[in-house]
């Protein structure tokens, strides 16, 4: 009977190692026909930002059918590291707008739509100052009037955290050709998060627990009264036991840079605060915030979620302080 009982287990166990190797064991992914950024973002759990940077990819560069992209393996750190980055690369651009010119130099895989967008304008404003009209094509280098606005960026932006991610809007002069605009999707983060939450998480737990520690009675968390764990792994953070569904709120104001699967966490949300540092809740069993909102103290950001492994309601709370995990307990609170 044990034996029986044991050669099952192997089984079950080779067949869940094939199914992981098959979903996540990629070192590099082939273009097909209808693919973006985004989607593939999706289908192997990391973020948009980690795989332009695995490829070096800016928002404006084209993937096309049957190119081979870098597949980086998951790591919540850099994931956390990049949108930090961003936000600072932002902020730098934002700050030299301030003594931008009225010109606009068209760069590769722009639109009169994005350009439009870009600078607060209507692309009937746009083609009206630059005496064109909708028909009009434009080139890489071409200068164009606009007007400048805190919202041009003449630089690339980042990904993750700019408000520019179009969907397929700009396609327009794209589509007839067989490449996809790798920024066609990732605005699809601010669509509703529940359609994420049917999917499972089939990761293999890689986190290692620690001790359960006493946290001072004062100290604020996403849920009620935890029992804390520390967890080890490629970030340390906490797990933070919790009642079936009990909403999981927002401790520290900031904006939503990122919501869903994250291979090995489950549902994410990480949420960035005003001096930058970011707040990853994981393992979330719904979520009920999305991507740019800006939350304060105290908003529900989702519900916890039932772990794979023990099958009880927890969730893992990580910090990030500038891309490095700090202590959760002593992060700031509001």
């Amino acid at each position: 009977m044990e034996k029986k009982f044991a050669r099952k287990l192997f089984i079950n166990l080779f067949i869940f190692m094939i199914f992981s190797l098959s979903l996540f064991a990629d070192s590099s992914y082939k273009v097909e026909k209808g693919d973006t950024l985004y989607s593939i973002s999706r289908k192997y759990q990391i973020t948009v930002a980690e795989l332009r940077a695995a490829n070096n990819l800016s928002e404006n560069d084209i993937i096309k059918i049957g190119q081979k992209l870098i597949i980086p393996s998951a790591d919540i750190s850099t994931a956390a590291a990049l949108l930090s980055d961003n936000t600072k690369k932002e902020e730098n651009q934002a700050k030299a707008l301030e003594n931008a010119s009225s010109v606009y130099v068209v760069q590769k895989g722009d639109t009169l739509y994005a350009i439009a967008r870009k600078c607060g304008l209507t692309v009937a404003e746009l083609v009206s100052l630059n005496n064109m009209d909708t028909s009009t094509v434009i080139k890489v280098g071409q200068k164009l009037k606009i007007k400048a606005t805190p919202t041009l960026t003449q630089t690339t932006p980042t990904s993750a955290v700019n408000s520019n991610d179009t969907k397929k809007t700009n396609t327009s002069t794209t589509s007839t050709s067989s490449s996809t605009s790798t920024a066609d999707k990732t605005n699809s983060d601010k669509t509703s998060s529940k359609s994420e939450v049917a999917k499972e998480d089939k990761t293999p737990d890689t986190r290692t627990y620690g001790i359960t520690i006493t946290s001072d009675s004062s100290t604020i968390w996403p849920v009620k009264n935890p029992k804390v764990t520390t967890v080890k792994g490629k970030a340390s953070g906490v797990q933070l036991s919790a009642q079936k569904n009990e909403a999981v709120t927002c401790i520290r104001e900031g904006t939503v840079m990122y919501v869903g699967l994250y291979r090995g966490f489950g549902q994410v949300v990480f949420v960035q605060s005003k001096t930058g540092i970011i707040y990853a809740y994981a393992g979330l069993g719904s979520v009920s915030v999305r991507k740019s909102e800006y939350l304060n103290f105290g908003t529900e950001i989702g519900t916890a979620g039932i772990d794979p492994i023990s099958k009880n309601p927890q969730i893992t709370f990580i910090v990030f302080q500038n891309g490095q995990p700090i202590d959760p307990a002593k992060a700031p609170r509001n």
